[in-house]
């Protein structure tokens, strides 16, 4: 019997402090979430002593953590130095959190020929789900920024150079539009070794897109969550809304934040139960 969906999202699109992403996801009676940011500090750039508080307040709230969007990979890192320390700093952390799912990218092109690109960051990434295999956790790389952002054979190449359980992939449903290709296509190539779902829904071109509410755009979500449950996804279907604040430009979150990821999260139930539900 098909599993139900579980629904989750990444709370700092609610709210900038620890109280208001609790808050948010008990109001939508979630029992976990995904964490990116508390206060605008990264999980890993916490100091022990906060991060001890935002653990503890987590277990008095009863939620878990489902997934810890890391910036390893990501357009921001200068170095792989910096990813090894972040991806041991998570480790220890996300035993504490129960978490085992931490979300990676796969490096922006340092003016390289797309050969080295290719070697680097098949290497790098190796070397990444082997330290994270080690530490009983699993990486997902997200369909984004990066060599393999958007193309599904280079995403199949990194599962394959890396052999290891400690990788699969993220999909997110909304980042075709922004980056300009189908993500409804790259879906059918990858399904089955999709681990973990984010959720938002855009409209417009690389030039120029706005975001929506799930399913009033044009990622064809209902199309994906068709082609998921086909492949039996047992994952998580985790909110990023983008509507209050896109998070890498660092904006301050919009005053309605709240009440928009409420309001996000009741169309991305509706859309994903019905399509969960058609034979």
């Amino acid at each position: 019997m098909r599993a139900e969906p579980v629904f989750t999202g990444i709370t700092d699109e609610a709210a900038t402090g620890l109280p208001g992403q609790i808050a948010a996801a008990r109001n939508l009676g979630w029992d976990t979430v995904e964490l990116r940011t508390i206060d605008g500090l990264a999980i890993a750039e916490l100091g022990d002593a906060r991060f001890g508080e935002v653990a503890s307040a987590l277990d008095r709230a009863g939620l878990g953590v489902v997934c810890v969007a890391s910036r390893i990979g990501g357009w921001a890192r200068s170095t792989f130095e910096a990813d090894l320390v972040e991806l041991d700093v998570l480790a220890a952390r996300c035993v504490r959190l129960g978490a085992r799912y931490v979300r990676i990218m796969s490096y922006p092109d340092e003016q390289q020929s797309e050969r080295e690109w290719a070697v680097s960051v098949c290497h790098r990434i190796a070397v990444l789900a082997e330290r994270a295999e080690r530490a009983g956790l699993v990486l997902l790389h997200e369909n984004c920024a990066g060599w393999a952002a958007r193309d599904a054979d280079r995403m199949l190449e990194l599962l394959r150079v890396a052999d290891s359980p400690a990788l699969k992939l993220l999909f997110d449903t909304g980042n075709g539009v922004p980056y300009g290709y189908s993500s409804w296509q790259l879906l059918t190539e990858i399904a089955a070794h999709v681990a973990h779902v984010h959720v938002k829904d855009a409209i417009g071109d690389p030039e120029r897109h706005e975001y929506t509410l799930p399913g009033a755009g044009q990622a064809e979500i209902a199309a994906c969550v068709r082609i998921l449950r086909d492949h039996d996804y047992a994952g998580a279907w985790s909110l990023e809304p983008h509507l209050s604040v896109r998070p890498h430009e660092r904006g301050r979150l919009a005053d309605d934040a709240m009440e928009t990821f409420a309001r996000s999260a009741t169309a991305l139930r509706e859309l994903v139960t019905s399509e969960w539900a058609t034979a």
